[in-house]
């Protein structure tokens, strides 16, 4: 996918633009004091980048509640 880059001042003065661009299958990355805040991409692009962004961890046996416990004790330390 071809990406383009703007400023959120640049977004909100030229919405109409960007979202051109978006409705032709581009990327538009925003970002803010240099650094990226977020991303519009076209609605046939969303479920592909949902599932790219899933891969590796869906791969296999997924036990919720066991990587929900996990995750639990990385944040919290473990129960006593």
């Amino acid at each position: 996918m071809i990406a383009a880059t703007a400023t959120a001042t640049e977004m909100q003065n030229n919405f109409g633009r960007y979202l051109n661009l978006v409705m032709s299958g581009y990327e538009v990355i925003v970002t803010k004091n240099g650094k990226e805040i977020g991303r519009f991409i076209p609605k046939e692009a969303t479920v592909s980048y949902l599932t790219d962004s899933l891969i590796g961890i869906l791969k296999g046996d997924y036990d919720l509640d066991k990587e929900k416990a996990e995750r639990l004790i990385e944040k919290n330390g473990p129960i006593d």
